[in-house]
């Protein structure tokens, strides 16, 4: 009998283990990708301005000149790698939080669609991991469809990260990319806009709701342009991720934030994790894409026009946040606000 027990305590104590080992590669998984979100641009950035100097010259030579024959890439669709996009990390990501995707309808893959992913959040866990991972579900959930996550075009100037980003499917938010996504690639093409941008990042925080969006028309005149019907997408628990310090509006921090953002293009936002302060709190994100608003394809919509699909497309993403937002952790009170 005592030996029988001893063997259970074990086996118990192997589990415990073993789910602490779990538990250490998912956080070092998502560890690394708030790391490589934060720094892969500059370090590489440096390290390649640092070996122009050195006896390796020739290496970052050789590597610029390469990126300047590949400049217009990123805006041609890109160079996805779908061994990128497999890498177990992201799956131990995806689990680390974890990150679900949930369809509402069917998307044909005879049609184009532009996807507005909300909210910004921090760093987009929801966005990133349902459309520029193979572990996300949106390929499984959608088949025949691409998604192609557009993000600050600026990002793919920096050596190094710019090829990181485009093994992952990502593009510049520049017309000139979102158009070809549009135009040169047939059917069957989601262009994934998080619409609200750096601005929306400086709202993020648990409790809050809030998206940019009664200004940002751009995305609703692209659609209408190129016939791609919208699509609203939430992300429920992507401003729970991390804690940040939001300064009211009109305050000094608030409007050195807003320079910073037209200067740079993103926001520097004072935010804290748990395990180690970068690693966000482990919260379930459950990215809900919800029903297709059909458009009609008008080359040169008149301003009417853009300001009726808009006004549906903020009505048709209230709805869908208002009908899964219970299922998907929030209470029946939280409310969803629209600036």
């Amino acid at each position: 009998m005592a030996a029988v027990r001893r063997l259970w305590t074990s086996r118990s104590e192997e589990v415990v283990e073993m789910d602490g080992w779990v538990d250490f590669i998912q956080k070092v998984s998502v560890l690394q990708w708030v790391l490589t979100f934060l720094f892969m641009g500059a370090f590489f950035t440096l390290l390649t301005i640092y070996l122009l100097f050195t006896s390796l010259w020739l290496l970052p030579t050789a590597y610029l000149l390469w990126m300047v024959l590949d400049w217009s890439t990123p805006e041609r669709g890109s160079r996805q790698s779908d061994w990128v996009r497999k890498w177990q990390v992201w799956r131990h990501f995806k689990n680390y939080f974890p990150v679900k995707l949930v369809k509402t309808t069917e998307l044909s893959p005879s049609k184009n669609y532009i996807l507005g992913s909300h909210p910004h959040g921090i760093m987009c866990v929801g966005a990133f991991c349902c459309f520029s991972t193979g572990y996300g579900g949106f390929s499984e959930a959608f088949p025949g469809l691409r998604a192609n996550l557009a993000i600050l075009a600026g990002l793919f100037r920096l050596p190094i990260f710019r090829e990181y980003l485009m093994s992952a499917g990502m593009c510049p938010v520049s017309k000139p990319s979102l158009e070809h996504l549009l135009s040169r690639r047939g059917q069957g093409n989601a262009v994934v806009i998080v619409t609200g941008g750096a601005a929306e990042s400086l709202d993020s925080a648990p409790g809050i709701n809030i998206v940019v969006m009664k200004q940002r028309k751009g995305f609703v005149r692209l659609a209408l342009e190129y016939g791609a019907d919208l699509v609203p997408v939430y992300s429920f628990g992507e401003n729970e991720l991390f804690k940040q310090v939001v300064f009211p509006e009109g305050s000094m921090a608030r409007s050195l934030q807003t320079i910073f953002k037209k200067l740079i293009g993103f926001a520097p936002c004072l935010f804290m994790g748990q395990s180690w302060g970068l690693v966000p709190y482990k919260r379930p994100v459950t990215t809900v894409v919800g029903g297709p608003i059909p458009v009609p394809r008008r080359p040169s919509p008149p301003e009417e026009m853009v300001d009726h699909y808009h006004s549906l497309y903020m009505e048709a993403l209230t709805k869908l946040f208002h009908e899964h937002k219970v299922s998907c952790g929030l209470s029946e009170s939280h409310d969803l606000r629209i600036i």
